[in-house]
């Protein structure tokens, strides 16, 4: 099985099985001895076509003389990767992208899509101009949604909230790959010394200028290969994610609840505020993600950490004015982490950002019950949205009067925040979208 194939099969996965780009491939690359070359070819035809999506089906429609949907899936994804190949990738010879999606093509299909494959493709080559994007002028929103490779209603929606011109910045700034984001693990080294380890291991790590445990990592090899993560010396976790227990403020000997908390970034962040001591109550609804909590906790050296399969809905009622403080890092439509899960975009519906509000505000109001009168309730989600962010907290205060807005801002190191809610953008703040609100419980 070539590698043109092996891509294909990741891509069609995750098209008709709604897999997970990242797994599938971590999957193939376990199974097949393939080379770094090879690696590196298939991971950015995968995620390079999955990206591009529906901006590929676009242009392909427009060289086709019947829609795109209206074929197999297999030749569908074999023309996206075709014409990926052919318009986005410099380095691939037009004929051998065409050439090796015609066999793929007689493989997985007939001879009549064999042909069909070709004569689109060859004309793609022949006629670049088709596929020439509408101007501005003509069409803002899908002049974006094309240039940028974004679901058009998500374009729509971010033109409407915070003007085209943030919107174009936002789309671009979702294309461009991030560093590598990790959090020092203080309870077993310090920050300048894991940079001075890291740049031992042949990374480039700069401090981060938003949290004091963070490092950017500008290159890296294999985070499999290093051994100081395999000491516990760090945790993979974004800066933005890192405010989060910063904000929550934990204290040593406290016991807190951290509802909906795998993979436990955020969990093992506070038990390090806490030096340790205390416990901490790390809550999901699925037994792997809690192995991968506790995996996680062992791997840094920490104890306090328990875990437990619950629903976040029912915490409250299971644990009634028991915590000191409570975190409810909330399910949401995750627009604010675009740029790390290439395929997550066309998943999205605006539905979807509606149906998330409701039960946020379920999880909310449960997690306020755990709270003892005098502690903290904090929120937070990776998304930029306010249906899922101020109008939460908002809807909540004002059926929870024993609960007020604390000032956020004041636990953490932030500039261009104007409310006492912190909302992070991408494009302004350059880490993922993220959305953090402290709340305190009276007495």
């Amino acid at each position: 099985m070539n590698v043109r194939e092996l891509a294909l099969r990741v891509i069609n996965d995750v098209n008709i099985k709604q897999a997970y780009a990242n797994i599938v491939l971590n999957k193939l690359f376990s199974k097949h001895q393939i080379n770094e070359q090879d690696r590196r070819f298939i991971t950015e035809l995968v995620y390079g076509t999955i990206k591009v999506g529906k901006t590929l089906d676009w242009i392909l429609n427009r060289y086709m003389s019947r829609p795109l949907n209206k074929i197999s899936p297999i030749i569908q994804d074999i023309l996206r990767m075709g014409a990926y190949q052919i318009l986005f990738m410099d380095k691939v010879p037009d004929s051998a992208a065409c050439n090796q999606s015609v066999e793929l093509a007689k493989k997985y299909g007939h001879i009549g899509t064999a042909k069909l494959v070709n004569a689109v493709l060859r004309n793609i080559i022949r006629h670049p101009e088709k596929a020439t994007y509408p101007t501005p002028e003509e069409d803002i929103a899908l002049y974006l949604s094309l240039k940028y490779y974004h679901p058009l209603w998500m374009v729509e929606r971010w033109i409407e909230k915070i003007g085209k011109a943030d919107t174009e910045k936002l789309c671009a700034f979702n294309n461009c790959p991030p560093d590598l984001s990790i959090r020092t693990n203080l309870l077993k080294i310090t920050r300048a010394a894991l940079i001075k380890r890291l740049h031992s291991e042949g990374a480039e790590a700069v401090p981060s200028l938003l949290t004091p445990e963070g490092i950017l990592c500008k290159k890296h090899t294999t985070l499999t290969n290093m051994a100081s993560l395999h000491e516990g010396l760090f945790q993979v976790q974004d800066e933005s994610s890192m405010l989060v227990a910063h904000v929550l403020a934990p204290q040593e000997g406290e016991f807190i609840i951290d509802t909906c908390s795998a993979p436990g970034g955020k969990s093992t962040h506070i038990a390090a505020l806490m030096k340790d001591t205390g416990k901490i109550l790390s809550t999901d609804i699925y037994e792997q993600k809690l192995n991968i909590i506790s995996e996680n906790a062992k791997r840094l050296g920490i104890s306090i950490i328990h875990t437990e399969l619950i629903d976040a809905q029912q915490i409250g009622d299971k644990y009634p004015m028991q915590a000191d403080r409570v975190l409810v890092d909330a399910p949401c439509s995750g627009l604010g982490v675009l740029r790390k899960k290439p395929d997550s975009r066309w998943r999205k519906t605006e539905t979807l950002i509606k149906e998330l509000a409701e039960l946020q505000g379920e999880i909310l109001s449960s997690a306020a019950k755990a709270v003892k009168p005098g502690g903290v309730l904090v929120y937070s989600t990776c998304t930029t949205e306010v249906e899922e962010n101020n109008k939460v907290i908002e809807d909540f205060l004002a059926s929870h009067e024993n609960f007020i807005l604390d000032d956020a801002r004041k636990y953490v190191n932030l500039s261009q925040q104007n409310n006492k809610m912190i909302q992070l953008w991408p494009h302004i703040h350059n880490v993922d979208g993220f959305f953090i609100a402290r709340m305190l419980k009276n007495k």
